[in-house]
């Protein structure tokens, strides 16, 4: 686990020193994960706003150049989900093994790492956090969005959860874009994003025309995004 949080902090610290080379802006970024890779990004935020917060030694990227946090169906107290993911054939061995034993299941979950009275500056750095869930999730339950983000506003950090009902795991990124029509985590997204930016708000592009014929056949097994 360690490594994967390591690897992300590494792309991400990449984007915000070359983004401009590549046309982006360096006053624009956004982290987004969807399932575990909520989980990973939202570990390798906090721990990077826990360098800067104390010493600051081999800072190759600062939290604050992250305008926005977004989480999609992610998981942020593991003691919540080891059980739950054991019942759902994610075996407690297994998913102990990934994440470094069980005396590391505190250091791996973001909700319970932020209210540490130690780490109260760093949790201070931390940027506007989105957490995007579907009621209807069943490999990672939407209320571990909603404590999070619960969590978040009692510490004073600036936070939403945004729950989109009857929503599978994989429903809000995957299904909903390919059938058209209404996409309400792209829209919401794109809202976030501009939110400070009336004229991009009003060339947004309006919704495409709906093809049901498209995905019919397409039924994920909800077991695929277990981690």
């Amino acid at each position: 686990m360690s490594d994967m949080i390591k690897d992300v902090s590494q792309g991400i610290s990449f984007v915000c020193n070359n983004v401009a080379e590549y046309g982006g802006d360096p006053n624009r970024i956004y982290l987004m994960g969807q399932s575990a890779g909520a989980h990973i990004a939202a570990c390798a935020l906090l721990e990077q706003a826990i360098k800067e917060a104390g010493e600051g030694d081999n800072i190759s990227w600062s939290v604050s150049q992250i305008k926005a946090y977004c989480g999609l169906s992610g998981g942020y107290n593991l003691f919540n989900l080891v059980d739950y993911f054991h019942n759902r054939g994610l075996y407690r061995s297994i998913f102990l093994s990934i994440m470094e034993g069980e005396e590391s299941l505190r250091r791996f979950s973001p909700e319970l790492m932020v209210q540490d009275p130690n780490i109260t500056n760093a949790v201070s750095l931390l940027p506007p956090m989105f957490l995007f869930h579907g009621t209807g999730d069943y490999s990672i339950p939407s209320d571990a969005s909603k404590t999070f983000a619960e969590t978040l506003q009692r510490l004073g950090v600036k936070a939403e959860s945004i729950l989109y009902e009857g929503k599978t795991h994989t429903d809000l990124f995957l299904q909903d874009p390919m059938r058209g029509g209404k996409d309400d985590l792209f829209e919401d997204l794109v809202t976030i994003i501009h939110a400070d930016d009336a004229e991009a708000l009003a060339k947004d592009a309006p919704p495409r025309r709906r093809l049901p014929s498209l995905v019919p056949a397409l039924k994920l097994d909800p077991w695929l995004h277990l981690h």
